[in-house]
Parts: C-alpha cells; sequence; structure tokens
C-alpha cells in the first residue's frame, strides 16, 4: 500500500485549516511573541524570515515591530491567508515565498534574524533545516525559535507523542530541550536564553483545529484515561481531555 508523503499530509492538514490557524487563540497572543517583538525592535531595520509562518502571527509581530519579513510557508493557503490578514492589519511590510524548511530559496547571509515558532515538529529534518537558517543569517543575526517540546522523562515524552500523532499525521516529533541545544550547536548556533511557557490546549478546539477524526478523538481520550498518574499529573489532564502543554523559545546566535 502506497501512502502520501510528508510533505502532502502537511499541506492537507493544514491547507483547509488555514483561516483556523490565524484566528487561533492559542497562537495569537503570548509572551513568546511578545518577546520576539521585544527582540525585533533592537535590531536596527532588520529584514526578517518566518521560517513555517503558519497562520503568520510571527510576521505580523515583527511587521509591527519594524521589520521587513518574509513569511515562509509549505501551504500555499496559509500564506494566502497570511497575505490577507496583513492587507487587513495594514502590514505592508510582508511578502510571502512557498517552499520547505529544509531547502530555503535565499542567498546566504539574507537576513537579520530567522524566527520560528510552532512549526519545527512538523519539519521532515530539524538539523537540516537548522543548518539552512544558519546559512541564511548573516553572521551576526538571530535565531528564534519556539515550538512545543518533550519532557525529558521518556514516559511523558512518549504519551506527548502519541496524542500528537493520533491527533495530527503530519505530527513528526516535539523534540526535548536537550535536543534543541545539540542540534542548535551541531548547526553551528550558540544558544542563549530560554523562555519556557505551558498553554492549556482546550481539547475541543485542539482537535477541531486539525479536523481528527473521531475515531483518533477516541484514541487520544482512551490513552488519557489510562495513562499512569504521574502522566496526568504533568500535563494536568481534565475530565474533557484539556491539558498544558510544554513550550519553549529559545535564543541563538551564530558562532
Amino acid at each position: 500500500m502506497t501512502g502520501r508523503d510528508h510533505a502532502s499530509h502537511v499541506v492537507d492538514q493544514f491547507g483547509a485549516q488555514a483561516a483556523a490557524y490565524v484566528s487561533s487563540a492559542v497562537h495569537a497572543g503570548g509572551a513568546d511573541l511578545d518577546r520576539i517583538g521585544t527582540l525585533i525592535r533592537a535590531l536596527p531595520a532588520p529584514r526578517t524570515l518566518d521560517l513555517g509562518c503558519g497562520g503568520g502571527h510571527v510576521a505580523f509581530a515583527a511587521a509591527a515591530a519594524g521589520a521587513a519579513v518574509t513569511a515562509y510557508d509549505l501551504s500555499a493557503e496559509m500564506l494566502a491567508a497570511v497575505t490577507a490578514e496583513a492587507a487587513r492589519r495594514g502590514l505592508d511590510r510582508i511578502e510571502t515565498r512557498q517552499g520547505a524548511a529544509e531547502s530555503l530559496p535565499f542567498a546566504d547571509a539574507s537576513f537579520d534574524a530567522v524566527l520560528t515558532r510552532f512549526s519545527a515538529h512538523h519539519w521532515r529534518d530539524v538539523p537540516v533545516a537548522l543548518a539552512e537558517a544558519r546559512r541564511v543569517l548573516k553572521p551576526d543575526g538571530l535565531l528564534v525559535a519556539c515550538d512545543a517540546v518533550a519532557p525529558e522523562d521518556p514516559l511523558l515524552d512518549t504519551h506527548l507523542q502519541a496524542i500528537e500523532l493520533l491527533r495530527d499525521p503530519s505530527h513528526v516529533r516535539d523534540y526535548r530541550l536537550s535536543e534543541w541545544r545539540a542540534m542548535l550547536e551541531a548547526a553551528g548556533f550558540a544558544h542563549g536564553a530560554v523562555l519556557a511557557s505551558r498553554p492549556r490546549m482546550e481539547f475541543a478546539s485542539w482537535i477541531a483545529r486539525m479536523r481528527t477524526p473521531p475515531t483518533h478523538v477516541a484514541a487520544i481520550r482512551a490513552l488519557q484515561a489510562a495513562a499512569a498518574a504521574e502522566v496526568t499529573a504533568h500535563f494536568g489532564i481534565e475530565p474533557d481531555g484539556s491539558f498544558l502543554l510544554d513550550s519553549m523559545l529559545i535564543e541563538a546566535h551564530p558562532y
């Protein structure tokens, strides 16, 4: 039996839900977006890449902070939604380009900052994508990576990956913070400050954004019901399935 490739899964999952990601409360705000705005305002007229832009919230924050932004994503539908929302907000310094994170169609040292938020867990090859980010960054540039992270404890890690994949077949991995640090170092980055957060995933909207099939929803709920006490406690699993998701923002600079 021949299935679709991973890129097709990503496009299928996110293209039809582009508007939902633009309006998603989970994605539209947070201390990580505030931090990105602060970092961008500290740079003189930066040219910025929003890598795996999704609903465009990083692009909007960076443009509002004074950057010229290239919003880059695999999904043409997502990019169209970003263009429409940028026009609605009066942000005229956002352009869009389509492609994969592992192959960036930009010259070396093109950007002052590369930003990515809640995207890397869908990438097929994060080390290659980070190497590409390093290539297109100026030598004194800034990388900011925000994503869900897996706990270091294997019991907790396994539970998280299982429910993420059931919810969304384009999911690859929520990496541990230790894995992020190792990947950044291997790609030529010195990692710096980390901002941790634990946003609450409201179950009904969490599955609705991905149009998760009822059979998979039932499997997620069964895993939650059967979870060890340590899992239930760590993720704060509620009776309706809502839970807390470990997330991080990590700042890095090229060596």
